[in-house]
């Protein structure tokens, strides 16, 4: 074999190495990249989820509970209060209707009034002569029964306005109980079970946050030592190009060519072009070995990184779901809400209706008691007048016997009307402070507290809203950053598996080397070798590089740091 023919096996070796460590360094940057982009987005989802749980536990978050307790208390109050009302609007009916009686004694009793009155004027008709003053048979007492007669049709006509009112309302009340029995006892559980699973959510948001931040510090320690690994890639083509740089030299020196500006001795060529060899063999063979353990570790990072990345998304969705899987609390918080509001709205429009009920029984009460005070000046007057009948039944003698009865008559229902109608307007007046004390309830606590429990809803509405759009947003990112840079790790991790198979070309690479590398001779020490070795050490940039060089040839190697120390520590005894 020429020498012009090693030198050319030798640089085609070299060029065979050209092709694994271009492969190396592509697959290794590759990595870095997907590396750097994967860890970027991890690292913003990170951020984005321990955010969360403040938001979940600040002040707008404690205000907005702040008021949806609000609405829940308001929800068991009215329920409360419409249990109560129901049994008030139920005694009013009776009271109101107790008054009937009396009421029906009254037109019984001027009715009766107007028959004596028809009998007084027939009576004085046949007994008094032409030069008899007697009008108050004929006229008067008719007078005052067809006043007392109108008057209390007015009072029972507007009684029986009265009774239709009340009864409406307690017929309306009815059939909206019937309706929603059950809504408010249930509408204050439900809202009180979803606040509850709103603090359930905002638990487990503090959890799943500790967990985001131990697996984010944990995924920050894993990226230090991704990076580190990924270093081996660079590391490695350095090595292999300093063992190019080696065989270039050693290609040199066989084909007898100057290798840094010296022209090797033929002498000592073949001593040189062995040790030459032998180290480049072993700096390969060293390479191959460190980069299959160091390709191996950054893809167990790299893959262990994609695990923790997984981790996050799952605490994520946990998170965002409650931890019970059936979706955002607060969303089902809004609805129920809403719904809540609906309802209150519709108990406290009912609730008016009683306000307008108390309202219109104290009015017809007042128009009632003017008409009582009208039956009593008739009263007033029939005994007037049935006093002036006595004195002309007087003056009449025994033919006045019979109108005398008459006016005792009338005297006597005259009483019975004021009696009867006392009796009404005790029942009436019953009613009355009824209508009073429920009418103040509803007006004391209606619509304008509905419209400021809805405007403290509608401000727990827009706080959760937001807070829920912010963790929707986040699940969005999460959906979509979150599968990308854990494709971007996986496919990473999957561009080194296949490395190892490159650190077995290196080996084979490094067999090559020794079998194109002659047997050393044993003849006398080269004094070129030293320099050349120096030269070739002034290249690397690996510290194994330079360990593995003095090993091989620690006569050649520049003395330590120490060894100098210690030479100059003897030469100082010496001189003393």
């Amino acid at each position: 074999m020429t020498a012009k023919s090693d030198s050319r096996k030798i640089q085609q070796l070299a060029a065979d190495l050209a092709r694994p460590r271009c492969e190396i360094e592509a697959a290794f940057v590759a990595a870095g990249t997907r590396l750097t982009e994967g860890a970027a987005l991890l690292n913003s989802l990170s951020k984005l989820f321990e955010a969360l749980p403040e938001a979940l536990q600040g002040a707008e978050a404690e205000a907005a509970s702040a008021h949806l307790n609000a609405v829940a208390a308001r929800a068991v109050e009215l329920s409360q209060t419409f249990a109560q009302e129901k049994a008030d609007l139920a005694r009013l009916v009776d009271v109101v209707a107790a008054a009937n009686a009396p009421i029906s004694d009254l037109r019984r009793t001027v009715k009766m009034m107007g028959i004596v009155s028809v009998n007084a004027r027939v009576t004085a008709a046949g007994i008094v002569g032409d030069s008899d003053d007697f009008d108050v048979f004929t006229t008067d007492i008719a007078a005052l029964s067809d006043s007392a007669n109108r008057t209390i049709q007015d009072f029972a006509r507007v009684y029986r306005q009265l009774t239709t009112e009340v009864e409406r309302a307690a017929n309306q009340r009815s059939r909206f109980e019937a309706a929603h029995a059950q809504t408010l006892s249930d509408l204050a559980r439900s809202l009180a079970g979803t606040i509850a699973a709103l603090r359930e959510q905002q638990a487990a948001a503090l959890e799943s946050s500790a967990e985001t931040g131990r697996v984010s510090r944990q995924i920050v320690n894993r990226i230090g030592s991704a990076v580190i690994a990924l270093q081996a890639g660079d590391a490695t083509r350095q090595r292999i190009e300093h063992v190019e740089t080696g065989l270039a030299c050693l290609a040199a020196i066989v084909a007898g060519e100057r290798v840094f500006e010296r022209i090797v001795p033929a002498e000592e060529r073949l001593m040189i072009v062995a040790a030459i060899a032998d180290l480049q063999r072993a700096q390969l063979s060293q390479t191959a070995a460190t980069f299959s353990q160091e390709v191996e570790q950054a893809e167990q990072d790299l893959a262990a990184l994609a695990s923790d990345a997984r981790t996050i998304m799952a605490h994520a969705r946990d998170f965002h779901a409650g931890g019970n899987g059936k979706g955002s609390s607060i969303a089902d918080l809004g609805r129920k809400l809403r719904a809540a509001i609906a309802i209150l709205k519709d108990f406290e429009t009912e609730r008016a209706k009683l306000e307008a009920v108390a309202t219109a029984v104290q009015d017809t009460v007042r128009v009632l008691l003017e008409h009582v005070g009208a039956v009593q000046e008739i009263e007033a007057n029939m005994r007037l007048v049935s006093l002036n009948a006595a004195v002309r039944c007087a003056q009449l003698g025994p033919r006045g016997a019979s109108l005398t009865v008459i006016a005792t008559q009338l005297r006597e229902l005259t009483s019975e009307t004021v009696i009867a109608a006392e009796a009404a307007m005790a029942q009436l007046d019953q009613s009355s402070t009824l209508a009073g004390a429920f009418g103040a309830a509803a007006s004391g606590s209606g619509v304008g507290q509905i419209g400021e429990l809805e405007t403290q809803a509608n401000l727990a509405l827009d706080i959760l809203g937001d807070l829920d759009q912010r963790i929707a947003a986040a699940l969005a990112r999460l959906n979509t950053d979150g599968p990308r840079g854990i494709g971007l790790l996986e496919t990473a991790a999957r561009g080194l598996s296949g490395q190892s198979a490159l650190a077995e070309t290196l080996d084979d690479l490094a067999l090559t080397l020794t079998a194109l590398a002659p047997a050393p001779d044993s003849g006398a020490p080269s004094e070129t070798l030293p320099s050349i070795l120096a030269d070739l050490r002034k290249h690397y940039t690996m510290e194994a590089e330079r360990r593995l060089h003095d090993e091989l040839f620690p006569q050649a190697a520049p003395p330590r740091v120490t060894d100098i120390a210690e030479s100059e520590a003897d030469l100082a005894d010496f001189m003393l």
